[in-house]
């Protein structure tokens, strides 16, 4: 039985995580959703964001029990993943373009009706898009066996990162009070293809670069390592022969979205050691748990 104090230091660890390592990363991937509670006459009533909050903290809470009961047979695989991403990133443009088109209000006080019911569904449909401090609070609910574990850790992180998100949605809606609502719809429209690349990053629909330099060899085992920093993985391109095992040494430098990689069709929180078994000629490409940066082992 998981006791309250060991309950009680999670949701205050994902608080920690959420305020110190979360707001950045997680507002830039989940803030876009906001944006569908300032495309119409609606978006002026500030308690939407409350509702937004109340969904995002529902959810997650679910999530977090979900994974501490069931473990990771409850975890979408990264190809899943990057769909969401895609498709969260043509609903940010979607509610971009009718931001830039919205008319004059005529009736707020009927608009504001719906708005209050899709308000928690678009706060809710956050943990679907996934940013890299996301992952580290969906393992550590995993790891933690409880389903009471689960949920606290996950509702500490959204409690931490909902200044940043309450003050974003402060932001979107004086602008859509303004004649800079226009602009605001096309800084939209770029974080939805950013958000649409970012998904075909991660569920591996998407090309790069190939070069490196060699590793190092002994005991018959190879070793590569490579450092997970803000800016990507260094080097984010390195070679590895063909046909013989390789420890793949991932070593964490700074706290962010590169703090998990995706490689081998699975997700991995570091710093860790990946052994792969012997690989054929050809490339393997690995990801951040965002789809943000990417780097490839390539076997020679």
């Amino acid at each position: 039985m998981q006791s309250w104090l060991s309950v009680l230091t999670l949701f205050a660890g994902g608080a920690a995580a959420g305020l110190v390592a979360g707001t950045a990363t997680c507002a830039a991937a989940q803030g876009g959703l906001l944006m569908g509670l300032v495309d119409g006459c609606h978006g002026r009533d500030p308690a939407l964001v409350g509702w937004f909050l109340a969904g995002r903290l529902a959810s997650y809470s679910v999530a977090g029990a979900l994974l501490g009961l069931l473990g990771s047979a409850v975890s979408l695989p990264p190809r899943a993943r990057g769909a969401l991403l895609v498709a969260a990133g043509v609903t940010v443009i979607v509610f971009a373009v009718r931001l830039m088109r919205r008319g004059r209000c005529a009736a707020p006080a009927a608009a504001d009706a719906p708005s209050r019911y899709r308000a928690p569904l678009l706060g809710a449909a956050t943990v679907l898009v996934p940013c890299g401090v996301t992952l580290g609070m969906e393992m550590i609910a995993i790891s933690s066996g409880s389903p009471v574990a689960g949920a606290a850790a996950m509702a500490g992180f959204v409690v931490g990162t909902a200044p940043a998100f309450a003050l974003l949605g402060y932001v979107l809606r004086r602008l859509s009070r303004t004649r800079l609502a226009r602009l605001a719809g096309v800084v939209a429209v770029a974080a939805g293809l950013w958000t649409i690349g970012a998904g075909l990053n991660l569920g591996g629909w998407a090309g790069g670069t190939i070069g490196g330099t060699p590793p190092t060899t002994g005991s018959g085992v190879q070793t590569v390592t490579i450092w997970a920093t803000r800016e990507g993985y260094r080097p984010a391109v390195v070679t590895a022969r063909a046909g013989v095992p390789v420890d793949v040494v991932f070593k964490l430098a700074d706290r962010g979205c590169t703090g998990t990689v995706t490689i081998g069709g699975r997700d991995v929180a570091l710093p860790a050691t990946v052994r792969l078994p012997p690989q054929p000629r050809g490339s393997l490409r690995y990801v951040c748990g965002m789809g943000m940066y990417t780097g490839r082992i390539n076997f020679l």
